[in-house]
C-alpha cells in the first residue's frame, strides 16, 4: 500500500507535469487508501505549485506551464473536496475570510491555493474570484467577513489595494475587518505603507496570521 509520502511525491509530480489526470488519479488513491488529503495538498500540490512557481520566476518556463499547473492542482482539490470537509467538520468554525484578485488582474493561483489552505484550516471562506471590483470587497466586509483579503500580481494593479484601505474607511467598515495583502509585489512595507494589517508571503503564512490576528 502508498505511504503518505509517496502519495504526496506522486501529487507533487502530477502538477509539475500539468497532468490533471494524474492529479485526479492521485486524490483518488488518496481516498481509497484513507490517507490524510492535507497532507496531501500541502505536501504534494501545493509542493508542486511552489516548485512550478520558480521554475517560472527564473525563465525556464512560461505563463501557460504555470497555469496548466494549477488546473491540475485544481483538479486535485475537486476529487478531495468531500474528505476535506470531512476533516474539517470536526472543528469549530472559524471566522469569514472574503479573499480575491484585485480589480485589473486576472492571477489567481496564488489567491486559489492561499483560499484552499484557510479552507483546510477551518475558515469559512467566501472566495470573490479575480479581476473582482473593490466595491465587492466593501460588501463582503458589511456582510460579516472579519478578514478582506485582496491579491495583486501586477505593481499596475497592486496599487487599487491603496484604494481598497480608503474605500473600506468611506464605507465606515474599515475598524469592524481585518485586511491582508499578498502577490508577487506586495511585501511587508507595502502593507504598512497602505495600512493594511496583514502581509502574507505564501498560503502557510496566511493561515499563521489570520488565526494570530483573531486570536484563533
Amino acid at each position: 500500500m502508498v505511504t503518505q509520502n509517496e502519495l504526496n511525491q506522486k501529487g507533487k509530480e502530477a502538477v509539475m507535469s500539468f497532468d490533471d489526470e494524474a492529479a485526479i488519479e492521485v486524490a483518488e488513491e488518496c481516498i481509497k487508501a484513507d490517507l490524510d488529503p492535507v497532507l496531501l495538498i500541502q505536501d504534494g500540490f501545493t509542493a508542486g505549485m511552489n516548485a512550478v512557481g520558480e521554475q517560472f520566476e527564473k525563465g525556464t518556463i512560461f505563463l501557460p506551464h504555470v497555469i496548466a499547473a494549477s488546473d491540475a492542482m485544481s483538479a486535485g482539490v475537486k476529487i478531495l473536496g468531500p474528505a476535506l470537509e470531512k476533516s474539517t467538520s470536526k472543528q469549530d468554525a472559524k471566522e469569514t475570510v472574503a479573499i480575491g484578485t484585485i480589480e485589473g488582474d486576472i492571477h489567481s493561483i496564488g489567491k486559489d491555493i492561499v483560499a484552499t489552505m484557510l479552507k483546510i484550516a477551518g475558515f469559512n471562506v467566501i472566495d470573490l474570484g479575480r479581476d473582482v471590483p473593490i466595491a465587492n470587497y466593501v460588501e463582503a466586509a458589511k456582510n460579516g467577513a472579519q478578514i478582506i483579503a485582496s491579491s495583486a500580481l501586477m505593481t499596475t494593479t497592486m496599487v487599487l489595494q491603496m484604494k481598497l484601505e480608503e474605500q473600506l474607511k468611506e464605507a465606515g467598515v474599515r475598524n469592524k475587518v481585518k485586511t491582508m495583502v499578498g502577490g508577487a509585489p506586495a511585501t511587508q512595507a507595502w502593507a504598512d505603507k497602505i495600512g493594511a494589517d496583514i502581509y502574507a508571503e505564501d498560503s502557510a503564512e496566511a493561515v499563521v496570521k489570520c488565526k494570530s490576528i483573531l486570536n484563533l
